[in-house]
C-alpha cells in the first residue's frame, strides 16, 4: 500500500507571492507539464485531490487518462495564511514573520491556520487513505507534503522542498 503525494504543477502567480489557500489558476504551460509527469507516476487505484483548482485540474487530467475515480478532500488543501494571502512575502512585516518563526508550530500572526492545524488535518487525511488499502495518488500542495514528511514539529523538519509536478511516495 502506497500513498503517492504529488504537488500540483506551476501556478499562475508571481514568484514570491504567498498564495496558500487562495485559489490561483495554473500556468499556461499546464498541459505540457501534466503530460510530462504521467510516465513517471507509479501505479494507483484511486485519485484524491485538494479542492483548490490548481490541484483539482491536475487530478482530473490524470484521472481521466488512467480511468480512475476522483475524490475531493478538503483536508488536503494548502495552509490558510489569512491576511498574508496574495501578498508578496517581502511585504509582510518582519514583526509578524518573527512571531511565526518564534512559535513555528502554533503561531498565527496572519489570522489563518497554524502549522499544527495543518499537520493535524494532513495526518487525519493520510490515516484515512491508509485504511482504505491500495495505492492512492494524492494531488496536493507543498505544505501538506512537508507536514506529511516532517519528522518532528520544528521548522527545520518542515524545510524540505519539492518542485512543482513532483511527488514522494509513502509506503506502509
Amino acid at each position: 500500500m502506497a500513498l503517492i503525494l504529488l504537488r500540483h504543477t506551476r501556478p499562475d502567480v508571481l514568484t514570491g507571492t504567498c498564495y496558500g489557500a487562495r485559489d490561483v489558476g495554473l500556468a499556461a504551460t499546464f498541459a505540457g507539464e501534466a503530460e510530462a509527469l504521467l510516465p513517471g507516476l507509479p501505479s494507483f487505484s484511486r485519485v484524491v485531490t485538494s479542492p483548490l483548482s490548481r490541484c483539482r485540474r491536475l487530478a482530473e487530467y490524470i484521472g481521466a487518462r488512467a480511468s480512475c475515480p476522483l475524490t475531493e478532500d478538503d483536508r488536503l488543501r494548502e495552509m490558510n495564511f489569512g491576511s498574508w494571502e496574495g501578498r508578496s512575502w517581502n511585504e509582510i512585516p518582519f514583526t509578524e514573520i518573527d512571531i511565526w518563526v518564534n512559535d513555528f508550530l502554533h503561531a498565527r500572526p496572519h489570522g489563518g491556520e497554524s502549522v499544527a492545524m495543518l499537520r493535524a488535518r494532513t495526518f487525519e487525511a493520510l490515516d484515512a487513505y491508509r485504511k482504505l488499502g491500495g495505492d492512492t495518488l494524492i494531488v496536493t500542495h507543498a505544505g501538506v507534503i512537508k507536514a506529511a514528511l516532517a519528522t518532528d514539529e520544528t521548522a527545520d523538519s518542515h524545510a524540505m522542498t519539492l518542485d512543482f509536478g513532483n511527488f514522494v511516495t509513502l509506503i506502509d
